[in-house]
């Protein structure tokens, strides 16, 4: 059984000529978002207010993290005009700040990064003055890859530890914390312009103590911006809620995440990982 959502986690309709448009042009190219896809509650805020982070590589991931909503199982063919359509997409709807992220494809050899560096560069040949943020996979720690990454400089590089040391195993797998950490700390230390960030969620059961020593263990790889918010079960088949952490708590944590030196820390209820993300540029 999920558990009732409490009368703080409120999710905002979607309204307004922005969202219809991002949700034509997705229909009309085929495109895929993370919004959509992982069933985030901003949706409704986002699309309205025109922003949308675009999912690459299809839309079925080939890890089985116990959290995502993201369809799991064996992924189809690559569609290798999808980075012109979304850059096409982002040109007619003018953005001027996107996120990119992906599902895990480990069935690949190159594990999709031909996809992410061609979708920057197309969106940047038609889009001379966006900024980029990129929310990528663990990519298995492999630097070659990571480094290509890297190479074509987004403004900002994302990759999510999404919960504290003792549950990852639990939640998400395949993936590992440690790895999650070393890979954030390598893409700052190849270099320290793009700004590094990742998020964490709550309500897991995690400990307090567990949630100090993450965002510790975060700063210490020399992640820029942090956020955090509250996990919420996408079906009976996915990992529990085990608690609704209260909106004071987050407010609590954020004022420690500035005291350690994070440049930015979103944290609510309801924030997620491209939650505002085009202020994290600035």
């Amino acid at each position: 059984m999920i558990k009732k959502k409490p009368k703080w986690i409120k999710v905002k309709l979607p309204l307004g000529k922005n969202y219809k448009k991002i949700q034509y042009l997705t229909n009309i190219y085929g495109l895929n978002t993370v919004c959509k896809s992982a069933s985030c509650p901003n949706i409704g805020e986002c699309w309205g207010n025109g922003v949308a982070t675009f999912m690459i590589l299809g839309n079925i991931c080939t890890r089985s993290c116990k959290f995502c909503g993201i369809n799991k199982g064996k992924p189809g063919e690559l569609d290798f005009e999808e980075p012109k359509k979304i850059a096409k997409s982002i040109k007619i709807l003018k953005i001027k700040h996107v996120v990119l992220t992906s599902v895990n494809r480990d069935d690949l050899k190159d594990m999709g990064s031909y996809m992410w560096i061609k979708t920057i560069k197309e969106i940047r040949n038609l889009n001379n003055s966006i900024t980029i943020e990129t929310l990528i996979p663990d990519f298995k720690g492999d630097k070659n890859i990571i480094k290509k990454i890297i190479n074509v400089e987004p403004e900002v590089i994302s990759h999510n530890v999404e919960t504290v040391h003792r549950l990852t195993k639990k939640v998400r797998v395949q993936a590992k914390y440690d790895r999650s950490l070393q890979v954030l700390k390598y893409i700052k230390n190849e270099n320290n312009k793009i700004r590094t960030k990742t998020g964490i969620m709550l309500g897991l059961g995690e400990t307090k103590n567990e949630v100090i020593e993450a965002m510790i263990d975060i700063k210490k790889s020399n992640v820029d911006i942090l956020t955090i918010g509250q996990y919420l079960q996408p079906s009976l088949k996915h990992y529990p809620v085990h608690k609704f952490i209260k909106p004071y708590y987050f407010e609590y944590l954020k004022k420690i995440g500035l005291k350690m030196g994070f440049l930015y820390v979103e944290s609510g209820p309801l924030v997620r990982s491209s939650y505002r993300a085009d202020k994290h540029v600035k």
